[in-house]
């Protein structure tokens, strides 16, 4: 057979060709160009909220930003106490760090989600195991959020007026939207065979994950440590803001409103919670006896200090850590 020879002024293409080189500038600047959109997007927010930090006494916000900076490392202990495999301390950190942005820019939980599950697997964590420790970081997070909540609860009785939370004859629909939406989910788990395999093979893995971790005395620790500790450290953030602005309600019942508030709103698809977040966040301190106009101006300067200060060097970060292949 004769050889087929290609005519000498036609370009050759590389061996491996690959847009890896071309998109990894372009994943970079990504989080950049998402932290611009949203800042223009909620300008009034921002200007609004600096002026009411200018207010304020300072000590009591730096305790705000620490117990900030605090949740991070609790979320670096939890996402480590949530897999076997030790992974890389510092790079762990930093990527805590720069999915806390993410998950700003993304519908909840998906942006951390992505990052964190994205680094696992660069440290040799098999997908599958990876999503099953995502899976029993959040599991974890909502257990001991609820339970911090009904504590917090118990132990304050009047932190908060719940009738004040919802409106007449809310609670009806609400229950009865929660089961019509779980009826739907059982019945397209039972019909369609394809997903009820997945899914029953992604319970049998998470759930292996799970008693292996809880193997590990340290690694539960870690796990159930963390997922104490970063609800807390979020609470007693915006109880210190509220101290900083003089909101009238004590830090006691400023925490049980957080939590309600975001307990709350944790179905809300929005990224981070914006805007979602801050109307709860103003309901449940009213609820708990603050004026509206001073929950107000505390809620905006809170998330000044945990969103909107470490959106951009997160994002950052973010684009570093594509950058140098961290994920």
């Amino acid at each position: 057979m004769t050889a087929v020879r290609l005519p000498q002024g036609l370009p050759r293409l590389p061996r491996r060709f690959s847009l890896r080189p071309a998109v990894r500038p372009v994943l970079c600047l990504l989080p950049l160009a998402l932290v611009l959109v949203v800042a223009v997007r909620h300008r009034s927010v921002l200007i609004e909220g600096f002026g009411h930090l200018r207010s304020a006494e300072w000590p009591w916000l730096l305790a705000a930003a620490g117990a900030t900076c605090l949740t991070w490392v609790a979320a670096a202990f939890t996402r480590q106490g949530a897999v076997m495999e030790r992974l890389p301390p510092h790079r762990l950190l930093a990527t805590q760090f720069a999915a806390g942005a993410a998950n700003h820019l993304l519908p909840t939980g998906l942006g951390a989600g992505a990052v964190n599950l994205r680094f696992m697997t660069v440290c040799g964590v098999p997908l599958a195991r990876s999503s099953a420790a995502l899976a029993l970081y959040l599991l974890a997070e909502s257990i001991t959020r609820v339970g911090l909540l009904l504590g917090l609860l118990i132990a304050f009785p009047g932190a908060l007026r719940i009738g004040t939370l919802l409106p007449d004859g809310a609670i009806g629909p609400l229950l009865l939207g929660l089961g019509v939406a779980l009826v739907a989910a059982v019945t397209v788990l039972l019909l369609v065979r394809r997903l009820r395999t997945a899914v029953f093979s992604f319970l049998s893995t998470a759930l292996g994950e799970a008693r292996s971790v809880h193997t590990r005395p340290t690694r539960a620790l870690a796990l159930w440590g963390g997922s104490l500790a970063f609800p807390l450290l979020q609470a007693a953030g915006l109880a210190a803001v509220g101290q900083a602005l003089g909101l009238p309600v004590s830090p006691a019942h400023m925490m049980v409103a957080y939590l309600a508030a975001t307990v709350a709103v944790a179905l809300v698809p929005t990224p981070g919670g914006i805007g979602s977040v801050e109307a709860a966040l103003v309901v449940a301190l009213v609820a708990a006896g603050g004026p509206v106009a001073v929950a107000t101006a505390v809620v905006l300067a809170y998330r000044i200090i945990t969103v909107w200060v470490p959106l951009l060097p997160g994002a950052l970060t973010l684009g570093a850590l594509v950058r140098w292949k961290v994920i």
